[in-house]
């Protein structure tokens, strides 16, 4: 199982970062030991949106090699839903098995046309942006509709992360490595 984690200019950290401990534990935990992942962008290095420099393991290529892709939110998905180049690179996501968002990472989704005729959620201050991009809109805390799965705002992206972790790996895996990461919610 190989995993394209992507970060861009205006992200939110936490978006990206709550998602990425708990998936990534999946491989350190022993649970997959196969798992691989890359951090990939448009660009070498990213700011997000509070100016913290992130820097990408990968920079574009097609998604075609990667199982999973994964995109956070953030203030700079509102121009990003208007760029030719970057929801033409997130297409190239279309053979991928899971198509993945937390909070506006989602406005991403539906720009490329992914969410049409589905049901998804992003943060509850973007539910109308989402509704020109989907049939319905979701204020469930997770959406999992087949091969895309969204989840809300923020912290939210802790949840998502424990919920592909099970859906990868089993209930043992989400409770083992939410418990490591002392996060009782998740249990």
């Amino acid at each position: 199982m190989k995993l394209a984690l992507v970060i861009f200019d205006g992200m939110t950290t936490l978006d990206f970062t709550g998602f990425y401990d708990a998936v990534t534990r999946l491989k350190t935990m022993g649970f997959m030991p196969e798992l691989e992942w890359d951090v990939c962008a448009t660009i070498r290095e990213v700011r997000e949106e509070k100016g913290l420099r992130v820097v990408a393991d990968r920079v574009c290529g097609p998604f075609d090699a990667y199982d999973l892709v994964f995109l956070p939110g953030g203030i700079g998905t509102r121009t990003l839903v208007d760029d030719a180049d970057f929801i033409g690179w997130i297409r190239t996501a279309e053979r991928c098995r899971y198509r993945v968002s937390v909070c506006t990472g989602a406005l991403l989704w539906g720009a490329a046309g992914f969410l049409r005729g589905r049901t998804a959620t992003t943060h509850p201050r973007a539910y109308k942006e989402l509704e020109r991009y989907c049939d319905r809109v979701s204020h469930e805390r997770i959406v999992d509709d087949g091969d895309i799965i969204t989840a809300r705002g923020v912290t939210s992206s802790i949840d998502l992360g424990l919920y592909i972790c099970e859906k990868l790996a089993g209930p043992e895996a989400r409770t083992k490595i939410a418990r490591q990461m002392d996060y009782v919610h998740g249990l």
